[in-house]
């Protein structure tokens, strides 16, 4: 499609959050419909959440289904609370639940029922801050009340505040690097503007835990944004005119380094169309932690199918069946979520200690020989395992 795409677009953004912020304000006070698509949750779940919350929750799937008991939680652009909510029940009294959004009547609405529904529940593990998802160094309520007693009158003034903003950022940080098992998205990373979406991923690598992961449900589109479309307010905030290509959305994560990465669903009927181009409701989870050396400790992977060869994130070429050599790492990976149904794991017959392990070379043949494995000395005869059991006509 010729003109600009919604990603090279950076002349509307002021208007754009103006517009987001407005929108979702007013959306904090009377339903807007519009803003969501149906989806279904536990009732279960729902039940100690007050109506006024549930239906001003506005969003286009349901990350809450992919966190566990116990995890630190982080759901960026909160809005109503009632992913919060329901993601307190799942996580326990033991889990902890961070809820950020930029926009204060959301964040209003969010903490009217937080003390009722923690007695309800008999724990309290939710609480909501103000800031910018694309931002989770700032938070934007000190900021607030620094102004509040130092108002920006002139450039010294503003030197100020801009001083006590990098203090907040590397003093009190909104949330701290490496603290966050778990964010969860709902609708919301569309919305933020197009210069800003690469902090924003970044963001949500710095502060997930090695082998944290992220679930986020939001809108993608089939076809290229053309210009005209994304110069409009209305249809970002609608959560169309910044919906990111399907296949752009996917490297975003790659490209920020995050990997596993792994289509939950993919509506089939489109949340919106315009001017022919469909919108419509994705899931999608990710994983942090490729980080590490390669060490070479005689490891080997099978992997099983059904794909006659598939090739992973980092470049290595798997055919089905076949012994592949990895590093220390890649064995660790493929023996977690999302890979550990897909691979027979083999390590080696006589363990490598780490601290003798050397360097795995990446550039050689991925194969590795069985006797990489077993050892160049293996020389082990036996006989064939008996099948048969205690009591068979077989055995005495």
């Amino acid at each position: 499609m010729e003109g600009k795409t919604v990603s090279a677009i950076d002349g509307t953004n002021d208007n754009v959050e103006a517009a987001v912020l407005q929108r979702y304000g007013n959306a904090a006070q009377e339903v807007e419909a519009c803003l969501c698509l149906p989806v279904s949750y536990d009732q279960a779940l729902l039940n100690v959440i007050p109506d006024e919350i549930i239906e001003r929750d506005y969003g286009c799937g349901d990350p809450t289904r992919h966190v566990c008991r116990g995890e630190t939680v982080l759901d960026l652009g909160s809005g109503s609370g009632k992913a919060c909510y329901i993601i307190a029940q799942i996580v326990g009294a033991e889990g902890k639940v961070i809820g950020i959004d930029f926009n204060p009547p959301m964040l209003d609405l969010a903490r009217k029922y937080q003390k009722s529904i923690g007695d309800q529940l008999g724990y309290h593990n939710v609480e909501f801050r103000r800031g910018r998802i694309q931002d989770l160094r700032t938070n934007l309520e000190l900021i607030d009340l620094f102004l509040q007693e130092n108002p920006v009158r002139s450039v010294a003034d503003l030197a100020r505040l801009e001083s006590f903003q990098h203090t907040v950022r590397d003093e009190q940080p909104l949330i701290a690097n490496e603290s966050i098992d778990v964010i969860v998205s709902n609708c919301v990373l569309n919305l933020v503007r197009s210069n800003d979406k690469k902090s924003l991923f970044a963001e949500m690598y710095r502060v997930l835990k090695p082998r944290g992961r992220v679930v986020i449900s939001d809108i993608v589109s089939d076809e290229p944004v053309p210009e005209h479309l994304a110069e409009d307010p209305d249809l970002w905030s609608a959560c169309v005119a910044g919906a990111f290509l399907e296949e752009e959305f996917l490297r975003a994560f790659e490209e920020a380094k995050f990997y596993g990465i792994h289509i939950e669903e993919l509506r089939s009927e489109p949340y919106q169309t315009v001017e022919g181009i469909e919108f419509r409701s994705i899931t999608v989870t990710a994983y942090k932690g490729k980080e590490g050396p390669c060490d070479e400790r005689n490891q080997a992977v099978v992997y099983r199918g059904p794909w006659k060869q598939v090739v992973d994130d980092d470049g290595h070429t798997l055919e089905r069946g076949a012994r592949v050599a990895v590093c220390d790492k890649t064995f660790k990976l493929y023996s977690q979520a999302p890979y550990q149904d897909q691979f027979i794991l083999l390590p080696p017959r006589q363990e490598v200690p780490l601290d003798k392990a050397g360097l795995f070379d990446c550039s050689r043949d991925h194969k590795r020989h069985p006797r990489e494995t077993k050892g160049v000395g293996y020389k082990v005869t036996s006989a064939a395992a008996s099948a048969c059991t205690p009591g068979s006509a077989c055995c005495p």
